[in-house]
């Protein structure tokens, strides 16, 4: 299938599917879409099982392999998606929980990592670097799921900042760490450096050159804009930065998500006060929000189709039964010990650490990473773990943070 074939069949597919959760199911749209796609994949296989001269799975599992989920996403679609994101979370807002939003996605990330490829390698007898990598895609909160959800949950908004902000940057360093640690578990691959001395110099690389370059790309197209009252021209322009800025990162070797979130806060806060008109701040505040929920719905189909490519052996999904409880005891410690360690400075509003621990969703960009491994003989395990991971996360932890936030933190807001 050519590249616009396959998009059209998506697209098809995405409003087809939405339009059954919109009707039948009522759960959130990016949610129902995906459940619906789940329902629809395993009623292929086991229409496959019950008539195999038929070939229906194989058919599907070609073109569902064929789409390279890893390179559309994390070179395609992402960098819409936390641009996007990044737009609506406002810097007075994000200054207010800026320490716990740096603890979270440095220490918090790190400790994850730790806990989880420890466990892991205990678990299953992979080489501790190799299960590392795992703990890496799979410690960082999707940023994509966390702001699909946190739409639908009407949280606090001191709570919905932490949880926002601390997504789309912890997305953007535990990406970088997942480099890092690839490097260094499969050095005969084509990766980036594979001594520490290497990986310390591209950790720095990476995140604080796509900080930079995030910055220096964003306030250079808010200088134009503040040149500029066209509406038209102005939102071609910030799709110009999201698409031409994380294409010029991916090829400086910078971090091109932290490029996007970089760029995406300043253009969002700053460049909407400072360089649109109402006009266009209302024409572009739109147009990246249809953007956010059109990339939303066909990524969460494609991660609804991506049981074709898990390979159903029975150890394998009990490792990834046992991996859910796993990430969330690793997620607990990555909102609680920075939240202890900032308690005697201030006071966190009631639930704070259920509600940030439960609300921290995996999704798309794990799957994304765990398929983008070389091929090893880990790499069945390791992808396996993950989709059963983020299946969980999406659907049971998503479609519930709203009601344990409403039940654990029901007293005023404090900072």
């Amino acid at each position: 299938m050519t590249i616009l074939q396959i998009a059209s069949l998506l697209i098809v597919l995405a409003g087809l599917f939405g339009a059954i959760n919109y009707l039948f199911l009522r759960l959130p749209s990016a949610i129902g879409i995906m459940i619906v796609a789940l329902v629809a994949s395993f009623g292929v296989l086991a229409l496959d099982l019950l008539v195999p001269s038929l070939g229906m799975a194989a058919a599907v599992r070609e073109v569902v392999t064929g789409v390279e989920f890893d390179d559309a996403l994390l070179e395609g679609m992402l960098g819409l998606l936390l641009f996007a994101g990044a737009l609506h979370v406002k810097l007075n807002d994000l200054k207010a929980q800026w320490r716990l939003v740096f603890l979270m996605a440095t220490i918090g990330v790190a400790l994850s990592t730790i806990i989880v490829g420890t466990a892991f390698s205990w678990m299953t007898g992979m080489p501790l670097l190799v299960a590392l990598v795992f703990g890496a895609l799979i410690s960082p909160t999707d940023p994509v799921a966390v702001l699909g959800v946190l739409r639908e949950a009407n949280l606090r908004k001191s709570l919905e900042t932490k949880i926002a902000g601390e997504s789309l940057f912890n997305d953007g360093v535990g990406y970088v760490v997942f480099l890092v640690l690839v490097g260094l578990a499969f050095p005969g691959d084509d990766h980036h450096g594979s001594g520490f001395a290497d990986a310390a110099q591209l950790f720095v690389q990476e995140a604080l050159g796509g900080a930079i370059l995030g910055v220096v790309l964003g306030w250079l197209t808010f200088r134009l804009m503040r040149r500029i009252d066209d509406y038209s021209l102005e939102v071609l322009l910030t799709l110009g930065l999201a698409f031409g800025g994380y294409s010029l990162a991916v090829a400086l070797h910078v971090s091109a998500p932290i490029m996007a979130v970089c760029a995406g806060l300043l253009i969002g806060d700053i460049g909407t006060k400072h360089g649109m008109s109402e006009e266009t701040r209302q024409y572009v505040d739109a147009f990246w929000k249809l953007i956010d929920e059109v990339l939303n719905a066909v990524l969460f189909l494609m991660i609804g189709f991506e049981v074709f490519a898990i390979i159903f052996d029975t150890s394998y999904l009990l490792i990834g039964v046992l991996s859910i409880g796993l990430a969330l005891i690793a997620r607990l410690a990555a909102v609680a010990v920075p939240v202890l360690l900032l308690s005697p400075f201030r006071e966190f509003s009631r639930g704070v650490i259920p509600i940030m621990t439960w609300g921290g969703l995996k999704g798309g960009i794990s799957v994304a990473l765990a398929l983008s491994l070389p091929d090893t003989e880990w790499k069945p395990l390791i992808l396996t773990a993950t989709y059963v991971v983020v299946i969980f996360s999406i659907i049971v932890q998503g479609l519930t943070v709203a009601r344990l936030a409403n039940r654990v933190g029901r007293e005023p807001d404090l900072v």
